[in-house]
């Protein structure tokens, strides 16, 4: 019978273990690595996944719960954020914000305007233009399942020390950016080699 995660914990990952997955070393040469540096990048990774999938979670709870899509939900928030900045958010901002064609947003906009959650009204100084508005009941809907996860978000975050903050930004800034362009293999982001500040 397979091990639960829980069974797991304090195990390297064979999922996401380098001695695993390359166990020839053709993508990560570890010689130069101890077991216990090993461990401990695997554990680094292992938590990422962690967190990359209670995201995910939390993401398709709340949109499961508000019957919303992928892109309803992020417009959802764009036009929330920019009402609040005192901006007038008319359909192309939202098609810009969201890189969908005018004929997609249209479509996105009707389904949410059919599911009461958000208003067209005339713009208040350009005629041709419509300005989109959530409608309060889904406001609130937003700032309760969202708003209230990022919240805590931001308070672990905060919680970090200025040094943690600035070793954790790096790091996530490099691992970003390994989807972009992959390294050659052997070259280290500098912020791997980082042992502590």
């Amino acid at each position: 019978m397979p091990e639960s995660h829980d069974e797991r914990q304090g195990k390297p990952d064979p999922l996401i273990d380098p001695r695993t997955i390359d166990p020839d070393q053709a993508l990560i040469d570890r010689n130069q690595m101890s077991e216990k540096d090993m461990e401990e990048a695997v554990a680094v990774l292992a938590a990422v996944r962690k967190w990359r999938e209670a995201e995910q979670r939390m993401s398709d709870e709340s949109r499961h719960d508000m019957k919303l899509g992928d892109n309803d939900m992020k417009a959802m928030r764009f036009i929330i954020v920019s009402t609040n900045q005192g901006k007038s958010v008319t359909p192309g901002m939202i098609a810009d914000h969201l890189g969908i064609s005018t004929a997609s947003t249209t479509k996105l906009l009707d389904r949410l305007e059919i599911a009461g959650h958000v208003t067209r009204a005339p713009h208040p100084t350009d005629r041709r233009a419509v300005v989109i508005t959530v409608n309060p009941a889904a406001h609130a809907e937003v700032q309760e399942k969202v708003g209230r996860m990022h919240a805590r978000r931001f308070q672990v975050a905060a919680a970090l020390s200025a040094s943690d903050k600035r070793i954790v930004i790096r790091f996530l800034d490099d691992l970003s950016a390994t989807a972009a362009a992959p390294d050659p293999v052997g070259d280290a982001p500098t912020s791997a080699k980082v042992t502590g500040e």
